[in-house]
């Protein structure tokens, strides 16, 4: 009897879990015979170390077996792989087992002995859920970029401009060099561009290289050999290797020792790691991303970060704009993050009152748009009124603000609130052009009150605004 096989189950890898090895066989041999690509682990212990070091898909784990139940490997699963859709059998079956298993993320539960005919049928269910899931996480990031690019917000021209060039530079494999202050929005950029990019089904693998302490960042990124050094009880694939066919980001850069800095160089030009401890050249095809917050250019003139190297990474280069330089995006980040958090954590917050967002205006933002999202949680965790208020917003915003003014210029703290709250419906004006329509939707009021406040601050002529008829 022949089987048919589909040429896009290639592109599904399946990880077959049991310590029967007889029985693990079995089932992967049937699901390659079908064109999926199908690991085997014999036993919990070994199925955790493939996770580490593989892309998988699918997840089909035995319940009970001698080292390690199938409840902690499903968990460890969901944890390195959040996309990964997992079934769960058992020839132990309870409705007990079974509710557990599905409180912990698998997709169905199937009872041993398995008839190879229903788990094909199974497997086959699980691939279209996926691929569905991924289809429409595609077509929100799609539609989110009318407003931003997968989950970014502005309508700044600054941040149009980075927006454009995300467009750009996505769906190719360029390596990007993205720099800009602490808590811009460096990694959310790097993941958009993974995202929206032929890679989007494989791993996207952050690492800080700032948190890697200098013995062991060349094992972390390029993976090592037992015995190698001291505590290398086993071989272990690096980040460049798990990252394959995915996306590597390569955060704070800077901090980098320059003798790694010469090894990655030799990984751009030779696409291949050698792990440590060995002469092996393994073939790696990953599309690099690196971020920093560190001035490269001067480094290089102090001999602290490797010139060819930095001109390698810079290929497309991304400067993400403080968020003092573009107070016209406040408006759409406060409202995002009320919404965002509101619903994350079950408050009822029907929107801001135009004193505080005031308020919120005349603050500089040194932590930028890090220090704006979790200021906004703060405000709807601990709000005591469906509408937030002056009184919400931490005691710290309050007594540091400043205004920024036009050009990006600062007038420091003190600056009352009207003026403050003219300033931003001034902004808000410029930014629509003058669709007054557009500006009160933003700033949260009625097309009535912006008018009445237009006629007391005197800005009746800001863009093309005119009054009701």
């Amino acid at each position: 009897m022949t089987t048919s096989t589909n040429p896009a189950h290639s592109e599904v890898t399946i990880l077959v879990v049991d310590d029967d090895a007889e029985h693990a066989e079995t089932m992967a041999e049937s699901l390659r015979r079908t064109g999926y690509r199908t690991l085997v682990a014999g036993g919990g212990k070994a199925a955790l170390e493939m996770l580490e070091n593989e892309h998988v898909d699918i997840l089909l784990t035995d319940m009970v077996m001698r080292d390690i139940d199938g409840i902690e490997v499903l968990t460890t699963a969901r944890r390195l792989h959040p996309d990964v859709e997992v079934v769960v059998m058992t020839g132990f079956a309870s409705i007990e087992s079974a509710v557990e298993a599905m409180k912990k993320g698998a997709s169905t539960y199937l009872k041993k002995p398995l008839n190879i005919g229903e788990l094909r049928a199974v497997i086959e269910k699980v691939v279209e859920k996926q691929n569905l899931s991924r289809s429409n996480l595609f077509l929100h990031q799609e539609l989110d970029r009318k407003f931003g690019f997968s989950g970014i917000i502005g309508n700044s021209e600054a941040m149009q401009k980075v927006f454009t060039t995300l467009q750009q530079v996505a769906p190719t494999s360029a390596t990007v060099l993205i720099t800009g202050e602490s808590g811009t929005g460096k990694e959310l950029v790097a993941k958009a561009i993974h995202r929206n990019s032929p890679r989007r089904n494989h791993h996207f693998i952050p690492i800080n290289c700032t948190a890697m302490p200098e013995g062991l960042i060349e094992s972390e990124l390029f993976g090592h050999e037992k015995g190698s050094f001291t505590g290398a009880i086993g071989a272990r694939k690096g980040r460049f290797e798990f990252a394959n066919h995915g996306t590597l980001l390569l955060d704070e850069i800077g901090d980098m020792p320059l003798s790694t800095q010469a090894k990655l160089l030799r990984v751009l030009e030779e696409r291949c790691v050698y792990r440590v401890g060995s002469n092996v050249p393994i073939p790696v095809d990953v599309r690099l991303i690196a971020s920093t917050n560190r001035h490269l250019e001067d480094m290089v003139r102090e001999g602290k970060f490797r010139e060819d190297l930095y001109y390698r990474l810079r290929v497309v280069m991304i400067n993400l704009p403080p968020l003092r330089t573009r107070q016209s995006d406040m408006a759409l980040l406060i409202d995002h993050f009320i919404k965002d958090f509101a619903q994350q954590h079950n408050r009822r917050i029907d929107g801001i009152s135009q004193a505080a967002r005031a308020a919120l205006l005349a603050y500089r933002w040194p932590g930028n748009v890090r220090e704006l999202r979790n200021t906004i949680e703060a405000m709807v965790v601990l709000a005591r009124d469906p509408v937030l208020d002056v009184k919400d917003i931490p005691e710290e915003i309050m007594q540091r603000r400043e205004m920024a003014g036009p050009g990006g210029s600062t007038m420091m703290a003190g600056m009352s609130l009207e003026r403050a709250e003219m300033e931003l419906i001034r902004s808000t004006l410029e930014m629509t052009k003058g669709n007054r329509e557009e500006a009160a939707k933003i700033l949260g009021i009625g097309e009535r009150t912006l008018y009445r406040k237009l006629k007391e601050y005197k800005l009746a002529d800001v863009g093309k605004v005119s009054g009701p008829a």
